[in-house]
């Protein structure tokens, strides 16, 4: 049980270089090394990724479940339809936005005894969206003791 007068908040950044749209990387051994530093047991970690054409996810990171994630997010905003977005910036990067909109900038992660409370096959996903490689930041935040 937490105790709220010696709860702890501490800030990680993760920094990774994505290739572009379809990029699905899995951050959970990060997120597990962030977590042994900060030295805390028992608690939440805030994962979110720093910009518009980016999300968090979770799955079981396999190949199959990949090509299926990537299927997935072509067939709900496809890149090849018309977009208002891309009137605006001249980017063609407005299924970009679309997918990050529906996917979500970040979730919640607990943590108990040390460790990710995660299923044995799940995975936090960072998801690129946008149509270039991106230098991407994700912040952890830990609430815990």
């Amino acid at each position: 049980m937490i105790n709220y007068e010696t709860m702890e908040i501490k800030t990680h950044i993760l920094r990774h270089k994505t290739k572009g749209a379809g990029d699905l990387v899995d951050i959970t051994a990060d997120i597990h090394e962030a977590l042994e530093k900060s030295l805390l047991n028992e608690g939440l970690i805030n994962v979110f990724v720093v910009g518009s054409t980016a999300a968090i996810t979770s799955f079981e990171y396999e190949s199959g479940m990949i090509a299926d994630m990537q299927d997935l997010y072509e067939r709900i905003a496809p890149s090849d339809k018309h977009y208002l977005h891309n009137e605006t910036w001249n980017d063609a990067n407005g299924f970009s936005h679309v997918r990050a909109a529906l996917q979500g900038s970040g979730m919640v992660v607990p943590f108990l005894e040390g460790k990710l409370f995660l299923g044995a096959w799940q995975q936090v996903v960072l998801a690129e969206f946008d149509t270039r490689a991106r230098d991407r930041n994700i912040v952890l935040t830990f609430l815990g003791e």
